[in-house]
């Protein structure tokens, strides 16, 4: 996925079909001049649906489409004839994706399943025909109900990134080579921070015939849920994942404090990731032997599975799949 084809916001314009308007009609017919009232019912205004399909991953056909217009119901006619329905319109999504109102910015559905669906805008309903409203002391009502008019709203489209297992780290602390070593995946790497500016997801091959989906997160920096550097654009990618392997430098001056400032920067944001399970990777430890890692060892964060490896000179790298397989299998 490049950043010009990785699409994760779009706001759009959503304008629901209105309902057609009930009939106002009296059965006429040879022999029977004073029939009685037969106004059938206006259609239903067109919804616009949000359908999850797997045969997307991002919202690059959503982007320059800024107003999604559904169609208007029919109108009821004689006979009881009820107005044809308008037609949905239904704007297939990726998994993951979250939909939110414009003026409160509350979350109102996401879409997480394959096939799932939910109305994002209700068409308008159509009016009862003049056939409803007859009584024992009314016969004959004139009266039948105009449509509903159909809703106008601005809707925002964000997606998270779904994935097993979600690589959070500082730029350049190695996530897009390991994605790279591990998976078919390609991202682009250079010794250069940021080098990563969309999210990367790579299918990474287990054991047997098993696998688990990986998504390398852009780098996180101090200050990134206020919305510093990539900020919030990114942060939010993290919440699908069902576990977190949080990836350090060997060659950083405090790996100590890096983890927490990645775990701050997590709880700011959200503190329900910090629920999600952990393991913390020490990276380009081929820079290191045995003796150094021993040291180390007394350095790190305590209460977190912790494992040194190399994506370049693939070391502990299947005791890394080992260690992420039993964390997002565990009960």
């Amino acid at each position: 996925m490049s950043d010009s084809n990785f699409i994760d916001y779009v706001k759009i314009c959503c304008r629901s079909g209105k309902g057609g308007a009930g009939s106002s009609h009296f059965r006429r017919e040879k022999f029977v001049p004073f029939g009685g009232p037969d106004g059938g019912d206006g259609g239903r205004g067109g919804h616009i649906i949000l359908r999850g399909t797997k045969d997307v991953w991002t919202l690059l056909h959503l982007k320059y489409r800024k107003h999604v217009i559904a169609e208007d119901g029919q109108n009821g006619s004689s006979a009881r004839k009820s107005g044809a329905q308008g037609k949905d319109e239904i704007l297939l999504v990726p998994l993951g994706t979250v939909a939110k109102d414009v003026e409160t910015g509350k979350i109102e559905f996401e879409i997480t399943e394959e096939g799932q669906e939910y109305v994002l805008t209700k068409g308008g309903r159509g009016g009862l025909g003049n056939d409803h409203f007859k009584t024992s002391t009314n016969q004959a009502p004139s009266h039948a109900q105009p449509g509903e008019p159909g809703i106008e709203e601005w809707k925002i489209l964000e997606l998270k990134v779904l994935a097993d297992v979600g690589l959070v780290g500082f730029p350049n602390a190695g996530k897009s080579t390991l994605l790279s070593v591990v998976s078919a995946a390609k991202p682009e790497i250079a010794d250069y921070p940021f080098t990563t500016l969309v999210p990367n997801l790579g299918m990474v091959r287990y054991r047997g015939d098993r696998s688990f989906v990986m998504a390398d997160i852009p780098g996180i920096i101090e200050g990134a849920s206020e919305g510093k550097g990539l900020g919030h654009r990114f942060l939010r990618h993290i919440e699908r994942n069902s576990s977190l392997l949080f990836m350090v430098a060997c060659d950083s001056s405090d790996i100590q404090k890096e983890y927490n400032i990645l775990v701050n920067e997590l709880k700011k944001y959200n503190p329900d990731l910090l629920d999600k399970r952990r393991i913390l990777a020490i990276t380009k430890s081929d820079m290191l032997d045995e003796i150094m890692m021993e040291q180390m060892k007394e350095l790190l964060p305590e209460g977190i599975p912790t494992i040194f490896i190399s994506s370049v000179a693939q070391y502990n790298i299947d005791q890394l799949k080992d260690m992420i397989w039993m964390q997002i299998n565990a009960e």
